[in-house]
C-alpha cells in the first residue's frame, strides 16, 4: 500500500531536527501504548508485519497529524477491533464487557487464548522475536549483480520504498532468508524469502539536483528483478 509513511524523497515536509538527549518516552501515556501494544502481541492475534500495516493504513490526514505513539494507539484499536479481542463501545468507555482471559501457563497449548503476565514479561523480552528462516531454495542473486526494483502499487502491505520502484541498484550484501512481510500481514503465512542490501545512488533515485550520495535499502527477493548489465 502507497501509505502516508512512505515519505522518503518527498519535499515540503521540512527539516528533519533530531532533538538532542531524546527521551524514550515524552509522557506517561506513551510508556503505556507501548507497554500494552507489546502485551497485545503476545496474545498471537496478530503478527508483527501485520500491526504495521494497521498503523500504515491509517487515514494519510490522521497519520500525518498525529505523533509517533498516537500512531502506535490508532494502529493498535485497529487490531483488538478486528480480532474481537474489544468493541468500539469498550475502547471509548475504557472497560471491558467480557470476563478476562485465562493467563498463558508453561503448559498452555499456543492455540489457546494467550495472556501475557507481568512475570512473564523479562522472558518474553529476552527471547525475543527472530524473523529469519530456512530458505525454500537458492538465492537468486548475488553480491554485485544490478538489479531493478519492481514497479509495483499493492493494495496490501509492503517495505519496498515507493522512491525506489523501477530503479536500478546494486546487491552489497546478502542476509539468508527472512519472513515476507507482504504476505505475513495479510495472513497468507511467513512464506520467507531471500534479503538482499541493495545500494542505489541518489542520482539514480531523484535526479541531478539531489544532495545526498546513494541510499542502501533492505528488499526481499520478490521486490527485485535482474537487469541485463547484472548478467
Amino acid at each position: 500500500m502507497n501509505g502516508a509513511q512512505d515519505l522518503g524523497g518527498m519535499q515540503s515536509f521540512g527539516p528533519v531536527r533530531p532533538e538532542r538527549d531524546e527521551p524514550r518516552f515524552h509522557a506517561d501515556w506513551e510508556q503505556r501504548v507501548f507497554a500494552i501494544t507489546i502485551a497485545m502481541g503476545a496474545s498471537g492475534k496478530w503478527n508483527i508485519d501485520m500491526s504495521r500495516a494497521a498503523r500504515e493504513s491509517l487515514p494519510p490526514a490522521q497519520y500525518l497529524a498525529s505523533s509517533y505513539y498516537e500512531i502506535w494507539f490508532a494502529g493498535l484499536k485497529k487490531m483488538l477491533i478486528a480480532t474481537g479481542l474489544a468493541t468500539e463501545e469498550e475502547i471509548e468507555a475504557g472497560m471491558s464487557k467480557a470476563p478476562p482471559l485465562t493467563p498463558l501457563t508453561p503448559l498452555t497449548p499456543l492455540t489457546v487464548q494467550r495472556v501475557l503476565t507481568a512475570s512473564q514479561v523479562p522472558a518474553a523480552l529476552l527471547r525475543g522475536n527472530p524473523v529469519n528462516r530456512t530458505a525454500s531454495g537458492p538465492a537468486r542473486f548475488a553480491v554485485g549483480d544490478i538489479v531493478c526494483a519492481r514497479q509495483m502499487h499493492p493494495l496490501t502491505h509492503t517495505r519496498l520504498p515507493r522512491y525506489c520502484r523501477g530503479r536500478r541498484g546494486r546487491i552489497i550484501a546478502l542476509h539468508g532468508a527472512h519472513v515476507f512481510p507482504d504476505t505475513n500481514a495479510i495472513g497468507q503465512g511467513e512464506q520467507p524469502q531471500w534479503l538482499y542490501t541493495v545500494c542505489f545512488e541518489a542520482a539514480e533515485l531523484w535526479g541531478v539536483n539531489t544532495t545526498a550520495s546513494s541510499v542502501c535499502i533492505d528488499c526481499w527477493e520478490p521486490y527485485l528483478d535482474r537487469t541485463s548489465a547484472g548478467g
